[in-house]
């Protein structure tokens, strides 16, 4: 089992920045992949973005040029660095770290963008 920590959610205006930032515990060796998702109320947990072992990213198309992920293997750590942000950014945001035996998730951070 992979135990992931988030933290750096908040309350933003509109045009502002924010990092996430995931930590990863446990079983990390067997991770193939991390990313952020974000749920708003009413809709569907949705992809941010994602970055493989072997340093693939992708990007939501909504986010492209906003946002950027990043990792610090030596620190199991993923950042999703967010700029520009939207009142449609507003949502909980949920580290993922996917590996051989399944998917593990964090227990998301609010980030709230006001206009």
């Amino acid at each position: 089992q992979v135990q992931l920590a988030e933290s750096g959610g908040g309350l933003v205006q509109a045009g502002g920045s924010l990092r996430l930032s995931c930590v990863a515990s446990g079983s990390i060796f067997g991770i193939n992949a991390m990313g952020w998702y974000r749920q708003a109320p009413g809709k569907q947990r949705e992809l941010v973005a994602h970055i493989t072992s072997g340093g693939t990213i992708n990007y939501a198309a909504s986010v492209k040029g906003r946002f950027t992920i990043s990792r610090d293997n030596a620190k199991n750590t993923v950042y999703l660095q967010m700029n520009s942000l939207k009142p449609e950014d507003t949502a909980v945001y949920y580290c993922n770290s996917k590996a051989v035996w399944g998917d593990n998730w964090g227990q998301g951070t609010q980030v709230t963008v006001s206009s």
